[in-house]
């Protein structure tokens, strides 16, 4: 699955929602910001890591495919993913099954995948900076998001589902108060 749309618009709780409403929904929902990870790092993060495969890897370590076995894994930003993990991540997706950094075989992975982009991967497709095989393997159902500005009724619920993230539930209603009035100002 393949969730676009503006940043702030609710991608990643459209992913959760995909994820509990499933067959996997026992099983764990693993998030891996492909915006925030360091290149040098992004391979071991996603395959895992064996002990000495770098300077620094002192145990071995599983990565996100492997940490969402029997789940999902929520790729958000797709679009930023380095260009030489691409035909890594393919493979992953293509024959499910990932290789730690350092190791000399495969593991299998049982895994939804859903990927969200703010990006417009057809352009990024076009100037070969996103692989198109990719795009057609992620993207075999598309979800598109309306920018927050479109859809104002969903504004109270995403306000309320970011106060229990941050354990502020209490404070939901005084936030969409003021926001909804601020809104209204700008009819």
């Amino acid at each position: 699955v393949l969730i676009t749309g503006e940043t702030g618009t609710g991608k990643e709780l459209v992913a959760q929602a995909i994820h509990e409403h499933s067959t996997r929904s026992a099983g764990p929902f693993v998030v891996l910001d492909c915006a925030s990870i360091p290149g040098p790092l992004a391979e071991s993060l996603l395959f895992g890591h064996e002990r000495g495969a770098f300077t620094g890897a002192v145990e071995r370590r599983s990565g996100a495919f492997q940490d969402a076995h029997r789940g999902t894994i929520f790729l958000d930003e797709l679009g930023e993913l380095p260009p030489e993990l691409q035909p890594k991540l393919l493979r992953a997706l293509a024959e499910r099954k990932v290789k730690r950094v350092g190791a000399s075989t495969y593991d299998a992975v049982d895994v939804r995948v859903i990927a969200a982009t703010r990006r417009d991967l057809g352009r990024f497709m076009n100037t070969g900076q996103f692989r198109s095989d990719l795009f057609f393997r992620i993207a075999q159902m598309r979800i598109e998001l309306p920018p927050l500005r479109e859809r104002r009724e969903d504004v109270p619920l995403l306000v309320q589902r970011v106060c229990e993230q941050i354990g502020r539930s209490e404070r939901a209603a005084d936030v969409v108060d003021l926001i909804m009035s601020t809104l209204g100002q700008h009819d």
